[in-house]
């Protein structure tokens, strides 16, 4: 399967029903489960991640999938060979309990342990974000995509993305000290590298921890429209750390 981008249009139905899924507890309301490392998890992350892997097993399955929900069950499979794809359900899960529509669906895969492609899918807006072989897309509320390119920096300062729920003000302000800011807007999930990727902001610093398929969807579709996402020391984001519970160390997402 070399076509990346026809992967990710194929891809587009599956997210589309998991958000489905996800917007049904939404509006109805969702019990909240404590997994075993404090994060919240809902039956809708268990039964959109279902769906998911279903569907993922029918188009591709020679690929194995790591799921968020999976690894917290204990069923981790065979990676070594670098290719597979990261699945987060449903990321923003605390944002989705408490009401706001900052939650998405996530699906990326990846090569040699690199995002090669990612689709995100934010079921309250209908809004979807997809990207591989460098080219990035976005369709809102249904219209027909289009393509996203990053921006250059603005000379009035950059717009910089925080999250909403896992902030770290002192922190941010030390990292940001000698650069020109002009806004600071928040996001939750995966939206903050989305943002970036649509040419909407320009600087995205991940100070506090987070795990592989909260980042690898986003790190594909923002690669695709020309960004870049590293470690603070300039190198790349490693994937597939099965032996450090798929955790990643802090980063940082730029346009250019």
């Amino acid at each position: 399967m070399t076509d990346l981008l026809a992967l990710a249009e194929k891809l587009i139905p599956t997210v589309r029903a998991a958000g489905a899924i996800e917007l049904k507890y939404y509006r109805d309301g969702a019990d909240v489960i404590d997994k075993a490392d404090g994060s919240p998890v809902t039956l809708a992350d268990q039964e959109a991640e279902a769906l998911i892997a279903a569907a993922l097993k029918d188009i591709a399955p020679d690929i194995p999938m790591v799921g968020e929900e999976s690894v917290a069950a204990g069923a981790i499979p065979d990676i070594s060979g670098g290719r597979f794809f990261l699945v987060d359900p449903l990321d923003g899960t605390r944002e989705f309990i408490t009401g706001g529509g900052d939650f998405t669906v996530n699906i990326a895969l990846l090569e040699n342990f690199t995002p090669v492609m990612g689709v995100i899918y934010v079921p309250v807006t209908d809004a979807l974000y997809y990207g591989a072989d460098g080219k990035a897309f976005m369709s809102l509320e249904g219209a027909a995509p289009q393509e996203m390119r990053v921006r250059a920096a603005p000379p009035q300062g950059l717009t910089v993305v925080a999250s909403k729920r896992h902030g770290d003000p002192e922190g941010l302000q030390d990292f940001l000290k000698g650069r020109s800011v002009d806004t600071l807007i928040s996001r939750s999930s995966s939206l903050k590298f989305c943002v970036i990727a649509a040419g909407e902001a320009d600087l995205y610093p991940r100070l506090g921890p987070t795990s592989e398929w909260d980042t690898a969807a986003g790190d594909a579709i923002l690669r695709a429209a020309g960004g870049k996402v590293t470690q603070l020391d300039g190198q790349p984001l490693v994937y597939g750390k099965a032996e450090q519970k798929f955790l990643n160390p802090a980063f940082v997402a730029f346009a250019a």
